[in-house]
């Protein structure tokens, strides 16, 4: 349960941070930025936090493209 928690955290917290980028792994490298960012801060851990980041940016950019920064 505490993982889960830890995982809705990060995504709502990197969610503002994160930036689309033009190419997948563009989208990757700055959703893990953010989420790695995101971790660091809240003291979770930041290679969950960088997967949970790229993998969320990669999914929004590709679904929502005009919503990006």
């Amino acid at each position: 349960m505490q993982f889960f928690k830890s995982t809705l955290l990060l995504l709502g917290l990197s969610s503002p941070l994160a930036a689309c980028g033009d190419t997948v792994p563009e989208q990757a490298l700055f959703g893990g930025a953010a989420g790695l960012g995101t971790a660091a801060v809240v003291g979770g851990s930041l290679v969950t936090g960088a997967a949970v980041g790229a993998a969320g940016n990669v999914a929004f950019c590709q679904v929502y493209p005009n919503k990006c920064l």
